[in-house]
């Protein structure tokens, strides 16, 4: 077995494909950064505003905790308490 046999040569590329190749992927890079910079803003912004209603998120839910909390209590204290209809 000769070498030419085992490794073929590589065949020859037309410089038009090439370009073609380089170009799109070039394209693909440029897009993808474009890209990524937009929705790396939009996230900044949906950050910032998650930050500014924070407080009033936190301040919601805790009243709500209080709520549920203090039906779960009242719930409890009718279980507990035997019913004087009887």
């Amino acid at each position: 077995m000769s070498s030419a046999e085992a490794s073929p040569r590589p065949l020859r590329v037309s410089p038009v494909i090439k370009f073609a190749r380089w170009s799109l992927l070039l394209t693909g890079v440029l897009y993808g950064a474009y890209h990524h910079r937009r929705f790396s803003k939009k996230e900044e912004a949906l950050r910032e505003k998650a930050l500014r209603e924070k407080p009033e998120r936190d301040a919601r839910l805790a009243k709500e905790r209080k709520l549920a909390l203090e039906a779960e209590k009242k719930w409890l204290d009718e279980l507990s308490t035997p019913s004087r209809s009887s």
